[in-house]
Protein backbone atom coordinates (compact mmCIF):
# COMPACT_ATOMS: atom_id res chain seq x y z
CA UNK A 1 0.00 0.00 0.00
CA UNK A 2 1.88 3.59 -1.55
CA UNK A 3 1.34 5.63 1.21
CA UNK A 4 1.07 9.68 0.38
CA UNK A 5 4.09 12.04 0.50
CA UNK A 6 3.13 15.76 1.21
CA UNK A 7 5.67 18.24 0.74
CA UNK A 8 6.31 20.64 4.38
CA UNK A 9 4.18 23.66 3.50
CA UNK A 10 6.67 25.73 5.40
CA UNK A 11 9.48 24.54 3.24
CA UNK A 12 8.98 24.70 -0.99
CA UNK A 13 7.86 27.30 -2.74
CA UNK A 14 4.91 26.71 -5.35
CA UNK A 15 4.99 27.61 -8.29
CA UNK A 16 2.65 30.68 -7.94
CA UNK A 17 2.13 32.89 -5.20
CA UNK A 18 0.18 31.80 -2.21
CA UNK A 19 -3.21 33.62 -2.08
CA UNK A 20 -3.55 34.87 1.98
CA UNK A 21 -6.71 35.61 3.31
CA UNK A 22 -7.17 37.09 7.09
CA UNK A 23 -10.39 35.50 8.59
CA UNK A 24 -11.28 38.40 11.63
CA UNK A 25 -13.47 40.01 13.89
CA UNK A 26 -15.28 37.85 16.80
CA UNK A 27 -17.14 34.87 17.29
CA UNK A 28 -19.33 34.09 13.46
CA UNK A 29 -16.23 34.58 11.92
CA UNK A 30 -14.64 32.11 14.47
CA UNK A 31 -17.36 29.65 13.71
CA UNK A 32 -19.96 28.54 15.92
CA UNK A 33 -21.92 26.21 13.53
CA UNK A 34 -22.25 22.80 15.15
CA UNK A 35 -21.14 23.91 18.08
CA UNK A 36 -24.20 21.95 20.95
CA UNK A 37 -24.79 21.46 24.35
CA UNK A 38 -22.88 18.85 26.28
CA UNK A 39 -25.29 18.80 29.02
CA UNK A 40 -23.77 15.77 31.11
CA UNK A 41 -19.82 17.11 30.53
CA UNK A 42 -17.66 19.63 31.50
CA UNK A 43 -17.19 22.21 29.27
CA UNK A 44 -21.00 22.46 28.88
CA UNK A 45 -20.87 22.60 24.89
CA UNK A 46 -18.94 20.42 22.28
CA UNK A 47 -18.10 20.69 18.50
CA UNK A 48 -20.49 18.19 16.64
CA UNK A 49 -17.73 17.42 14.54
CA UNK A 50 -20.44 17.39 10.70
CA UNK A 51 -18.51 19.01 8.33
CA UNK A 52 -20.41 19.93 5.06
CA UNK A 53 -19.10 19.07 1.63
CA UNK A 54 -18.69 23.01 0.78
CA UNK A 55 -16.11 23.12 3.78
CA UNK A 56 -13.95 19.95 3.32
CA UNK A 57 -10.21 19.97 3.05
CA UNK A 58 -9.00 20.51 0.17
CA UNK A 59 -4.55 20.11 -0.27
CA UNK A 60 -4.09 23.50 -2.03
CA UNK A 61 -5.48 25.18 1.70
CA UNK A 62 -3.57 25.82 4.03
CA UNK A 63 -3.83 27.69 7.53
CA UNK A 64 -1.11 29.56 9.79
CA UNK A 65 -1.77 28.40 13.10
CA UNK A 66 -2.04 29.79 16.41
CA UNK A 67 2.42 28.64 16.78
CA UNK A 68 3.01 30.74 12.99
CA UNK A 69 3.08 27.47 11.00
CA UNK A 70 1.27 26.34 7.64
CA UNK A 71 -0.55 23.41 8.34
CA UNK A 72 -3.35 21.84 6.24
CA UNK A 73 -6.65 23.91 6.54
CA UNK A 74 -9.90 22.33 8.03
CA UNK A 75 -12.61 22.64 10.48
CA UNK A 76 -12.35 24.04 13.13
CA UNK A 77 -10.12 27.11 11.47
CA UNK A 78 -10.13 28.89 14.70
CA UNK A 79 -9.49 26.27 17.32
CA UNK A 80 -6.12 27.18 18.59
CA UNK A 81 -6.95 31.08 17.97
CA UNK A 82 -10.59 31.35 19.83
CA UNK A 83 -9.14 29.61 22.72
CA UNK A 84 -11.33 30.04 25.65
CA UNK A 85 -14.68 28.85 23.62
CA UNK A 86 -15.86 25.83 21.73
CA UNK A 87 -15.09 26.61 17.60
CA UNK A 88 -16.90 24.70 15.12
CA UNK A 89 -17.71 25.90 11.68
CA UNK A 90 -17.29 29.06 10.29
CA UNK A 91 -17.39 31.07 6.91
CA UNK A 92 -13.45 30.77 6.09
CA UNK A 93 -13.65 27.18 4.33
CA UNK A 94 -16.59 27.30 2.54
CA UNK A 95 -14.79 30.88 1.30
CA UNK A 96 -11.61 29.05 0.43
CA UNK A 97 -12.93 26.42 -1.60
CA UNK A 98 -15.26 28.33 -3.50
CA UNK A 99 -12.58 30.86 -4.67
CA UNK A 100 -9.93 28.17 -5.39
CA UNK A 101 -12.68 26.59 -7.80
CA UNK A 102 -12.78 29.75 -9.41
CA UNK A 103 -9.38 30.91 -9.90
CA UNK A 104 -7.00 27.84 -8.34
CA UNK A 105 -3.44 28.32 -7.27
CA UNK A 106 -2.55 27.63 -3.51
CA UNK A 107 -4.49 29.83 -0.42
CA UNK A 108 -3.21 30.39 2.83
CA UNK A 109 -5.88 31.57 5.64
CA UNK A 110 -5.01 33.50 8.75
CA UNK A 111 -7.43 33.20 11.45
CA UNK A 112 -7.56 35.76 14.08
CA UNK A 113 -10.64 36.34 15.37
CA UNK A 114 -12.26 36.02 19.45
CA UNK A 115 -15.13 35.76 20.35
CA UNK A 116 -16.68 38.15 22.15
CA UNK A 117 -14.65 40.91 21.67
CA UNK A 118 -15.79 44.57 21.19
CA UNK A 119 -14.52 47.15 18.10
CA UNK A 120 -12.37 48.73 21.69
CA UNK A 121 -10.04 45.54 21.64
CA UNK A 122 -9.47 45.75 17.95
CA UNK A 123 -7.86 49.22 18.31
CA UNK A 124 -4.10 49.61 17.21
CA UNK A 125 -1.70 48.79 20.31
CA UNK A 126 -4.28 46.06 21.81
CA UNK A 127 -3.33 42.85 21.87
CA UNK A 128 -5.71 41.62 19.17
CA UNK A 129 -4.73 44.05 16.51
CA UNK A 130 -1.50 43.41 16.61
CA UNK A 131 -1.55 39.98 16.74
CA UNK A 132 -4.12 40.04 13.72
CA UNK A 133 -0.78 42.49 12.22
CA UNK A 134 2.00 40.19 13.58
CA UNK A 135 -0.10 37.19 12.51
CA UNK A 136 -0.52 38.74 8.69
CA UNK A 137 3.17 40.03 8.67
CA UNK A 138 4.44 36.59 9.23
CA UNK A 139 2.11 34.72 6.34
CA UNK A 140 3.99 36.42 3.59
CA UNK A 141 7.77 35.57 4.83
CA UNK A 142 9.69 33.04 3.94
CA UNK A 143 10.19 31.24 0.65
CA UNK A 144 6.62 30.67 -0.43
CA UNK A 145 6.40 34.28 -2.12
CA UNK A 146 2.45 34.91 -0.04
CA UNK A 147 0.62 37.58 -1.11
CA UNK A 148 -2.39 39.12 1.17
CA UNK A 149 -5.48 39.33 -1.19
CA UNK A 150 -8.00 40.50 1.64
CA UNK A 151 -9.23 41.09 5.00
CA UNK A 152 -12.62 38.87 5.79
CA UNK A 153 -14.46 41.15 8.97
CA UNK A 154 -17.22 39.62 10.94
CA UNK A 155 -18.09 41.89 13.95
CA UNK A 156 -19.84 44.43 15.40
CA UNK A 157 -22.84 41.94 17.85
CA UNK A 158 -20.67 43.01 21.08
CA UNK A 159 -20.77 46.59 20.31
CA UNK A 160 -25.02 46.46 19.83
CA UNK A 161 -25.41 46.60 23.68
CA UNK A 162 -23.96 50.21 24.26
CA UNK A 163 -25.17 52.95 22.61
CA UNK A 164 -22.00 55.06 23.08
CA UNK A 165 -20.48 52.18 21.40
CA UNK A 166 -23.01 51.69 18.23
CA UNK A 167 -22.28 55.34 17.81
CA UNK A 168 -18.94 54.88 17.59
CA UNK A 169 -18.67 52.31 15.34
CA UNK A 170 -17.66 53.83 12.38
CA UNK A 171 -15.13 55.73 13.06
CA UNK A 172 -13.52 52.90 14.80
CA UNK A 173 -14.09 50.46 11.64
CA UNK A 174 -12.79 53.10 9.52
CA UNK A 175 -9.48 53.78 11.59
CA UNK A 176 -9.15 50.03 11.64
CA UNK A 177 -8.95 49.71 7.95
CA UNK A 178 -6.67 52.91 7.57
CA UNK A 179 -4.31 51.28 10.72
CA UNK A 180 -4.28 47.58 9.32
CA UNK A 181 -3.81 49.19 5.67
CA UNK A 182 -1.18 51.40 6.71
CA UNK A 183 0.69 48.66 9.07
CA UNK A 184 0.84 46.40 6.10
CA UNK A 185 1.70 48.63 4.07
CA UNK A 186 -0.66 47.62 1.60
CA UNK A 187 -3.34 51.28 1.22
CA UNK A 188 -5.60 49.69 -0.92
CA UNK A 189 -6.15 46.56 1.03
CA UNK A 190 -9.80 44.48 -0.24
CA UNK A 191 -11.94 44.38 3.21
CA UNK A 192 -14.54 42.53 3.11
CA UNK A 193 -16.80 43.36 6.03
CA UNK A 194 -20.23 41.25 6.72
CA UNK A 195 -22.61 43.51 8.07
CA UNK A 196 -23.97 41.53 11.76
CA UNK A 197 -27.31 39.32 11.78
CA UNK A 198 -27.43 39.33 15.33
CA UNK A 199 -27.12 41.64 18.45
CA UNK A 200 -28.73 43.83 20.87
CA UNK A 201 -30.59 47.18 21.83
CA UNK A 202 -28.39 49.21 18.89
CA UNK A 203 -28.27 46.55 16.61
CA UNK A 204 -29.57 48.67 13.70
CA UNK A 205 -27.29 51.52 15.02
CA UNK A 206 -24.20 49.01 14.28
CA UNK A 207 -25.21 47.91 10.67
CA UNK A 208 -25.82 51.51 9.42
CA UNK A 209 -22.16 52.22 10.58
CA UNK A 210 -21.51 48.76 8.33
CA UNK A 211 -23.17 49.26 5.37
CA UNK A 212 -21.87 53.33 5.84
CA UNK A 213 -18.85 53.02 4.89
CA UNK A 214 -17.23 54.45 1.69
CA UNK A 215 -13.96 53.84 1.41
CA UNK A 216 -12.33 52.53 -1.53
CA UNK A 217 -11.85 48.31 -1.81
CA UNK A 218 -14.09 48.15 1.10
CA UNK A 219 -17.32 45.85 0.21
CA UNK A 220 -20.36 45.26 2.73
CA UNK A 221 -22.34 42.19 2.04
CA UNK A 222 -25.60 41.86 4.58
CA UNK A 223 -26.09 38.59 7.30
CA UNK A 224 -29.49 40.64 8.25
CA UNK A 225 -31.78 37.10 7.70
CA UNK A 226 -29.80 34.70 8.22
CA UNK A 227 -30.45 31.75 9.87
CA UNK A 228 -29.87 31.99 13.80
CA UNK A 229 -28.84 29.05 16.19
CA UNK A 230 -31.08 29.02 20.04
CA UNK A 231 -29.20 31.76 21.17
CA UNK A 232 -30.05 34.21 18.86
CA UNK A 233 -26.87 35.47 18.50
CA UNK A 234 -24.69 33.07 16.23
CA UNK A 235 -25.22 31.73 12.69
CA UNK A 236 -26.16 27.92 11.98
CA UNK A 237 -23.92 25.63 10.51
CA UNK A 238 -26.14 26.04 7.21
CA UNK A 239 -26.10 30.04 7.55
CA UNK A 240 -22.25 29.97 7.74
CA UNK A 241 -22.46 27.74 4.13
CA UNK A 242 -24.38 30.40 2.54
CA UNK A 243 -22.02 33.30 4.09
CA UNK A 244 -18.74 31.62 3.18
CA UNK A 245 -20.12 31.61 -0.51
CA UNK A 246 -21.22 34.96 -0.29
CA UNK A 247 -18.08 36.56 0.87
CA UNK A 248 -16.08 34.48 -2.05
CA UNK A 249 -18.83 36.05 -4.23
CA UNK A 250 -18.09 39.56 -3.13
CA UNK A 251 -14.42 39.05 -3.49
CA UNK A 252 -14.33 37.53 -6.96
CA UNK A 253 -17.15 39.96 -7.90
CA UNK A 254 -15.28 43.07 -6.57
CA UNK A 255 -11.18 42.25 -6.26
CA UNK A 256 -10.61 39.71 -9.27
CA UNK A 257 -9.90 40.15 -12.76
Amino acid sequence: METATHADPNEHPPKTKRQIFILSGQSNMAGRGGVIKNPHHHPNKRWDGVVPPECHPDPSILRLSAALRWEPAHEPLHTDIDTKKVCGVGPGMCFANAVRRRVGGEFGLVPCAVGGTPMKEWARGEELYENMVKRAKFSVTGDHGGEIKALLWFQGESDTSSEHDAEAYKVNMETLIHNVRQDLNLPSLPIIQVAIASGFEYMEKVREAQKGIELPNVICVDAKGFQLKEDNLHLTLEAQVKLGHMLAEAYLTHFVA
